[in-house]
């Protein structure tokens, strides 16, 4: 749970994992022999908390508990996570509470999920039977069920933890497993290592480094002889768990709700210059990148002396490839556009089924800035969005591609970076496409832009939580130099 968390000076902590792990950890000697394992009903500490540090400041805590259920055999890991901090002046909280009750070996029987995000609410219900993992997912007051065949057997993400302990803590072991995670309602192979035996500075005794891939995303976690995780580093050393006792990984709660900081904004900011006056007027934008962002006709990057060279020239449009039309205009469990609701304000907004899509984008966008506030709010959905009448970036592109495609317009998320004079830099960003009859059209619905500017880096296209999950290895890891900017006529 701790490395799935959304909601987040040379060798400063915490940002030494990159550069400065040999300050801080070194070998411990031989390991026990043999080594540490346990069951599920013999864990020596089946109870632990931990608090989580990000970029520096303490923005939250972590609960586990492991007890008997009331079924023979099995047991019930109850999970929960709350992070709180401050983003462009509001105070932001998210909050898990999950049950998943596994058999002895930790294969997933059956689950209870909620979480709290902001103002939106969503909950998570299933189980694992006749080697069909079975779900029900409540968001914005609506249930959808879903069913997905296994090959094999799954696991909870949340039992990430403790699987190597069951497994046997034995430097050198590797391990695989099915993970089905709640928060990206996604089943994906997890990897785990166990790479060495260490002591740190950073912690009391001598624990297993273990080192967890899933989803693409890594995370470096030290176990102890007694099954504790001692501590946890992700995100690029980033994002910090440590074992704590209830009372101080609870503590940080008041001092959150005072805390002026901008932590997200802090670690996310691409700091370059742009020499336009308005960012909004750009129509063409050459910059140098660290990595290989999306290339297409719209952005074309390439490799140059060493460095990624990109060109977006915001008149032009991205052709379709085959079968992207028809996956634009399916609904998703984020964007209901199938929803009674949703199509019903569809028709209302433009309700001449003649009228061309051009002009359906500009109707949908000028009803967006009418109705929808511009509130750095967070949401599970476009739904979300149309009953709290609010919401940030993530939010209007929803509820923007939610509109579009219920009135047949193909439209896609994309998600990357957009420059904001406000802080100097690029700030993470969401918008569209939609696709008109010369191609795929970049439309921003938060700066109620028909044609985005220039200054929009695609990154990644997608809108579930799996999807989005890649990007957090660009943020806080990316480098950019504006090399020309140019409005328009």
């Amino acid at each position: 749970m701790r490395a799935t968390l959304r909601f987040l000076a040379a060798c400063s902590f915490p940002v030494f994992l990159s550069a400065c792990a040999g300050r801080y950890f070194h070998d411990a000697g031989l390991p026990p022999d043999p080594p540490p394992r346990y069951t599920l009903a013999d864990l020596p500490e089946p109870e632990h908390w931990t608090g989580v540090v990000f970029n520096g400041a303490k923005i939250g805590f972590t609960h586990t508990r492991v007890t008997r259920a009331a079924q023979d055999g099995l047991y019930d890991i109850h999970g929960e996570a709350v992070v709180r901090f401050r983003f462009l002046g509001y105070d932001k909280r998210t909050q898990i509470r999950t049950l998943d009750t596994v058999d002895e070996n930790g294969r997933l029987v059956r689950f209870d999920h909620r979480y709290v995000l902001d103002e939106s609410e969503q909950s998570l219900k299933g189980e694992v039977r006749d080697g069909r993992l079975r779900y029900r997912l409540t968001s914005a007051g609506r249930t959808s069920e879903h069913e997905e065949a296994l090959a094999e057997s799954l696991y909870p993400a949340g039992a990430l933890d403790l699987l190597p302990v069951l497994g046997g803590l034995r430097v050198g072991s590797a391990f695989r497993w099915l993970v089905f995670s709640g928060e990206t309602q996604s089943l994906s192979p997890a990897t785990q290592r166990i790479e060495a035996y260490e002591a740190s500075d950073l912690f009391d005794g001598a624990a297993f480094r273990v080192q967890t891939e899933l989803m693409g995303l890594s995370s470096t976690s030290w176990i102890d002889t007694r099954g504790r995780p001692l501590l946890e580093l992700s995100m690029n050393g980033v994002m910090v768990s440590a074992l704590e006792d209830e009372s101080k990984a609870k503590g940080y709660l008041a001092g959150a709700a005072v805390n002026k900081d901008d932590v997200l904004v802090e670690w996310s900011l691409v700091k370059a210059s742009l020499p336009l006056a308005d960012p909004r007027q750009a129509r063409f934008l050459r910059f140098a990148i660290n990595r290989m962002p999306l290339s297409d006709e719209r952005q074309r990057c390439s490799s140059v002396a060493g460095e990624v060279v990109c060109e977006i020239d915001a008149g032009r449009q991205t052709s379709p490839t085959p079968g992207s039309s028809e996956s634009a205009l399916q609904p998703s469990p984020v964007v209901q556009s199938n929803d009674p609701m949703i199509r019903l304000l569809a028709r209302s907004i433009a309700p001449d089924a003649a009228m061309p899509a051009g002009e359906r984008i500009g109707a949908v966008l000028a009803w967006l800035g009418k109705n929808i506030r511009k509130e750095p709010v967070d949401a599970f959905s476009a739904l979300d969005v149309l009953d709290a009448r609010r919401g940030e970036c993530q939010g209007h592109a929803y509820l923007y591609a939610a509109l579009a495609r219920a009135l047949g317009v193909p439209t896609r998320v994309v998600n990357g970076l957009v420059y904001t004079s406000d802080y100097g830099g690029f700030l993470y960003h969401t918008w569209a496409e939609s696709l008109l009859a010369d191609g795929w059209r970049a439309v921003d619905p938060t700066f109620a832009q028909a044609h985005a500017d220039a200054t929009h880096i695609a990154l990644a296209r997608g809108e579930s939580p799996a999807e989005l999950a890649p990007l957090v290895d660009w943020v806080g890891n990316t480098r950019i130099r504006v090399l020309e900017a140019r409005p328009g006529p």
